[in-house]
């Protein structure tokens, strides 16, 4: 009976051990880390997209016009079209500015809106208009527009970054864009390099609407993610259908056509903004991923601000991605405007990961 009785206590205390012990264990682990398992798992209940048509992209500074486009498959038109630049703006002034420098000898009209709040309904300063004397080079074709927020807080932070994409629209009009224009439509920071656009507003018969492949960096120039940023493209606009967006609207894709750098601030406390600002906010899981210090190591590390896994669809690519970016030491082929200021733009390029805090 003493031997049954000892059994039975062993027992309760392995039980109690395992209430006490290992499943609160288990609760702290899915809270700290459920996203990243997740995002680990996520090839087992998601199928990757349908892949592009990548069209390759011909391109040299001694070719004429016409045998690049004759490469491409398309013809040469007798005079350029018109390109209209439309971009919603937040606080990213040293990355419009060097957007807007590459892309200025083609671009006829710059179309900005900016809105007194983020998407997350934070009020915010109207940064544009603020360092508007930064951008006198544009004013002759410059369409600037403001729009005030709704403030409606707790709302899904895309309905309000929706409503501004359709505000912008409406101020494309008024900037007088007409059928058969080409329109870029990337965010601030998705920067096409200038011989895609001379391409594009040159040739004949190029796709209605071409999303362009971006080589992604994060934080600088130093840190190369991939090269599959995809969401800037360019519209041969139809009024009535051309709508502002920013998701996948055709399977055709332009190879290596520009720079996607994301996080790229001077400041530290524009990385703290942009956290609680934009769209994905939901990602700051706890308070300390805001700390000046954490977002400084980070930076230099080149790893994710928000301790995520990568967001892939194969186990291969989620494992391949792992960690921090490799450094890079190659600034070639980089946005002719950001080589030329080197020194007021030494934080975007490799081996100068320190930020201001701002």
């Amino acid at each position: 009976m003493s031997r049954v009785r000892w059994s039975f206590l062993g027992l309760d205390l392995r039980a109690l051990l395992f209430l006490c012990l290992v499943i609160p264990s288990g609760i702290v682990g899915i809270y700290l880390h459920g996203q990243k398992i997740t995002y680990f798992l996520r090839p087992l209940w998601e199928s990757p997209p349908k892949p592009f048509i990548t069209l390759t992209h011909y391109y040299h500074e001694n070719v004429s016009m016409e045998t690049l486009c004759r490469l491409h498959g398309w013809g040469v038109r007798d005079f350029p079209r018109r390109v209209y630049d439309a971009v919603l703006f937040s606080n990213e002034v040293d990355m419009l500015k060097i957007r807007w420098k590459e892309m200025y000898p083609y671009i006829s009209q710059f179309v900005l809106l900016e809105a007194n709040s983020t998407f997350t309904a934070l009020p915010k300063p109207l940064n544009f208009a603020l360092n508007r004397d930064k951008f006198k080079f544009v004013e002759p074709r410059l369409t600037y527009g403001m729009i005030g927020g709704r403030f409606r807080k707790g709302e899904n932070p895309f309905v309000e970054e929706a409503y501004q994409r359709l505000a912008l629209d409406q101020l494309l009009r008024i900037a007088g864009i007409e059928d058969d224009d080409l329109l870029v439509m990337s965010d601030v920071d998705e920067i096409p390099s200038r011989h895609t656009i001379d391409l594009l507003r040159w040739c004949d018969d190029i796709p209605p609407v071409l999303h362009l492949q971006l080589k992604n960096y994060l934080y600088s120039f130093e840190f190369l993610y991939d090269l599959r940023s995809w969401r800037a493209s360019v519209h041969r606009y139809q009024r009535g259908k051309t709508r502002y967006a920013h998701y996948r609207q055709t399977d055709y894709l332009l190879a290596d056509s520009g720079w996607h750098c994301s996080f790229c601030f001077r400041y530290i406390s524009d990385f703290i903004f942009k956290m609680k600002a934009y769209s994905h906010t939901d990602r700051v899981r706890f308070s300390h991923y805001l700390s000046p210090k954490r977002i400084q190591e980070v930076i230099c590390k080149g790893a994710d601000l928000y301790d995520m896994i990568p967001e892939e669809y194969t186990f291969r690519d989620i494992i391949g991605k792992m960690g921090p970016i490799p450094h890079s030491h190659s600034a070639v082929h980089l946005p002719l405007f950001l080589l030329e200021n080197a020194d007021e733009y030494k934080y975007l390029l490799p081996g100068n990961c320190i930020r201001e805090s701002g």
